[in-house]
């Protein structure tokens, strides 16, 4: 605990959500919604106008529609976000080399560690610089709390939500954490706070009267001492710049239960290679191989196994994780699969035995005249079935499915067996997505269906922008990357809105 505010928290304000509303000008100040679009999707973040309706994060998609009915639904867009918030980390860099990223939109920073603030005026004013850097170089908003603890600056910034900031002086944490909810406190959930509440605790206050004794015998040793120490507003966690990731894992949760055997072991070897690509980007890798199966009767197996070694090879995550998968038992259908690699480390440990099972499998493939072997499904193409799951690398949860993360709107071509094209499928263009017309420029996917796909034609910085309707196959749309929050002299100017 310090003796002066010098420990920042920074949280960005319903961060997917205002992105989507700063990069689609129509949105602006409309309820936006963000997640996975499918019968069992998510909302990730509701926009403080969506919020009025009772709509928040974690909420399924189906219930959030029924409360806000004329909301704007949209899958996320991480390519965009990750953008957004490497130009926020980077601010906070300037700050401090003591940054502890949370999440995309969320930090720690050690301001004294950076020379930057030593005393409550010197930690007020970085704040309220920090804030209007951060809306000049994003447009967005973000809530700053300031204070001698990072559990005490995080209650801080909940509390200057939205778009505000909160100064915490040492000396005055008691008298105020004490008519806050016991919810506010880190680590207490709803079933530790309806705990606490039959027994009368419903305040920090009262958390701090009941006393450490009591508190340990009602919910144990390691949480009571930690609840009753939070209470008194002790904290003395330092601020980590670097936090070491301790698994890396991709998931795909899918509209109809599958119940095809052959369907099932596909969809783990698509997930084992996502979970490999994520892997040697985070450049890791991994001994012990982990696979999650959610039953249609909501029950969740979850299977491992521990190699000689760790690997990035995707040849034996793949085999590993098919080993996994025949000990379970999907008869009744399957409603999520998931796949990991955990025990990390820096470095790679080759395992002859699989290379020499691929270099066989070559050598037939060249042999038989096949020249190699089959192709690669591309990394987060467009999957019939895929909603929306969750994965984790160490950091923020990613949803995944439909379209993936900054992936194509659209379906890839296959080819056929010998080589000749198969018929062009129905693009699918999901809400939300970017797409390029060869005479409207750049714009987004509102919505589409029986064949049409309506956009609208504007970027970020322009007044609202046209719609116009096409057919989902014509040659003239294409999915595109996001445009950059901050102007483009490259793009050209949208068309304008009629009257």
């Amino acid at each position: 605990m310090r003796a002066a505010p010098t420990i920042l928290h920074l949280d960005m304000d319903a961060f997917y959500a205002s992105v989507e509303q700063a990069s689609k000008p129509s949105l602006r100040g409309k309820a936006v919604i963000v997640g996975g679009l499918g019968p069992r999707g998510v909302v990730a973040t509701a926009s403080y106008e969506a919020r009025r309706f009772g709509v928040h994060s974690a909420m399924p998609m189906a219930q959030a529609r029924r409360l806000c009915p004329n909301g704007a639904y949209l899958i996320p867009r991480f390519s965009l976000y990750r953008a957004v918030s490497d130009v926020v980390m980077a601010l906070l860099r300037q700050l401090s080399p003591l940054v502890e990223p949370l999440s995309l939109d969320e930090a720690f920073v050690d301001l004294e560690a950076g020379g930057t603030a030593f005393d409550a005026e010197s930690a007020l004013e970085t704040g309220q610089r920090l804030r209007a850097d951060i809306l000049a170089a994003t447009g967005l908003s973000a809530s700053v709390g300031l204070a001698g603890s990072k559990m005490l600056a995080k209650v801080a910034s909940e509390e200057a939500k939205p778009d505000g900031l909160l100064l915490i002086e040492p000396g005055t944490e008691r008298a105020l954490l004490a008519p806050m909810s016991v919810r506010t406190l880190p680590g207490v959930g709803p079933a530790t706070g309806e705990h606490l509440r039959r027994a009368g605790i419903t305040t920090v206050g009262d958390l701090a009267e009941a006393g450490e004794d009591e508190l340990v015998r009602m919910v144990g040793r390691a949480h009571g001492v930690g609840l009753y120490r939070m209470a008194l507003g002790l904290d003395d966690r330092a601020v980590v710049a670097e936090r070491d990731a301790k698994s890396v894992s991709v998931e795909d949760t899918f509209d109809v239960d599958l119940h095809d055997r052959l369907r099932i072991r596909n969809e783990v070897q698509r997930l084992a290679d996502r979970c490999v690509h994520r892997l040697r980007e985070s450049g890791h890798s991994g001994r012990t191989i982990v696979l999650k199966v959610r039953r249609y009767d909501f029950s969740t197996l979850t299977r491992s196994e521990t190699l000689r070694g760790p690997t990035d090879d995707p040849a034996v995550v793949r085999e590993a994780a098919a080993r996994l998968l025949e000990a379970v038992d999907t008869t009744g259908g399957v409603r999520l699969l998931g796949v990991g690699v955990t025990g990390l480390a820096d470095y790679s440990q080759e395992d002859l035995f699989a290379q020499s099972m691929a270099a066989e499998a070559a050598a037939e493939a060249a042999t038989a005249g096949g020249g190699g072997g089959p192709a690669a499904e591309p990394d987060g193409a467009a999957e019939a079935g895929g909603t929306g799951g969750a994965g984790g690398s160490g950091g923020p949860a990613e949803p995944t499915g439909s379209t993936g993360p900054g992936g194509p709107a659209q379906a890839p071509e296959g080819t056929g067996a010998a080589g000749e094209a198969e018929p062009a499928r129905e693009r699918r263009w999901a809400a939300g997505s970017d797409v390029q017309h060869a005479v409207y420029g750049p714009g987004w996917v509102q919505g589409s269906g029986v064949g049409r796909v309506t956009v609208r034609f504007e970027r970020p910085g322009s007044p609202p922008g046209r719609v116009r309707t096409f057919r989902v196959d014509d040659p003239e749309l294409e999915p595109s990357d996001p445009l950059p929050l901050v102007g483009d002299p490259a793009v050209g100017e949208p068309v304008p809105e009629e009257g």
